[in-house]
């Protein structure tokens, strides 16, 4: 059976971790959802493969994109997109208008957004009421780049402070689950305590009740990685040895 947003909140009160890594491609997607990831996003990540510097080119129309690829290849993992830059700060009817098209066009079975203050609270609590399951993210929002720089959030006390409470606030306008990015562990293990959905750590320490990092991190494929991503295998060395070995046969008429 496919893996719903409820089934996550179980686990936290069961204690089973919950894994979760990033996919804008079919034969990526399919390949992790056959390996057992719990949680695929689609994030406006995407900006890596598509040669952005930051989140903040990335559109509604390449994030549909990518997303129907990744729906039509997984068949167990719980699917959330990123809803990217400006398609839902703006009121609350665009942002109903951009996760509706999420969820009738990609076969997602959620969408995230980036942000807890109060305007945001609000627009969350009325996409939970028209049925749209929500994940929320907080600490370090790569969409505030411009803002926040991508520096670690919540290291003094009163923007730990506003972190928790931000956590606090999605919790209560019904969100299924939060990303916390690139905050000190021991304010992530006290918001993960506190609250009884289940927080997916990025940067974050290992008490969160799961973790996602970016797929081309986790594979050796970007040219330079955060501090906190682990890399697991290098597939640029990989697939240039290839490359170059294809070249060198084509080239000395070895190849075919």
């Amino acid at each position: 059976m496919a893996i719903t947003a409820q089934q996550l909140i179980q686990w936290k009160q069961q204690g089973r971790a919950i894994v979760a890594l990033t996919a804008w491609d079919y034969a990526i997607a399919q390949l992790m959802d056959a390996a057992g990831v719990d949680l695929i996003l689609v994030g406006d990540s995407m900006a890596v493969v598509l040669g952005y510097k930051t989140t903040l080119p990335v559109t509604l129309e390449e994030m549909l994109h990518h997303a129907k690829a990744v729906g039509r290849a997984v068949k167990q993992a719980l699917v959330v997109v990123d809803l990217p830059f400006l398609s839902y700060q703006e009121s609350i009817s665009q942002a109903m208008h951009s996760a509706g098209l999420v969820l009738k066009e990609t076969g997602a079975q959620a969408v995230k957004l980036e942000g807890g203050y109060p305007a945001m609270v609000e627009t969350i609590a009325r996409l939970v009421q028209a049925g749209i399951p929500v994940m929320g993210h907080v600490g370090l929002t790569p969409q505030s780049v411009h803002q926040l720089g991508l520096k670690q959030q919540g290291k003094t006390e009163d923007s730990a402070e506003r972190i928790f409470n931000e956590a606090m606030a999605l919790e209560q306008a019904g969100v299924f689950s939060i990303v916390l990015e690139h905050i000190p562990a021991d304010l992530a293990m006290e918001i993960s305590k506190k609250l009884t959905i289940p927080t997916i750590g990025i940067g974050a320490g290992v008490h969160c009740d799961g973790q996602v990092l970016v797929t081309s991190d986790v594979l050796g494929l970007t040219e330079k990685h955060p501090p906190f991503a682990k890399v697991y295998t290098n597939m640029r060395e990989a697939i240039t040895k290839a490359v170059k070995d294809y070249i060198s046969e084509v080239r000395d008429r070895r190849f075919p």
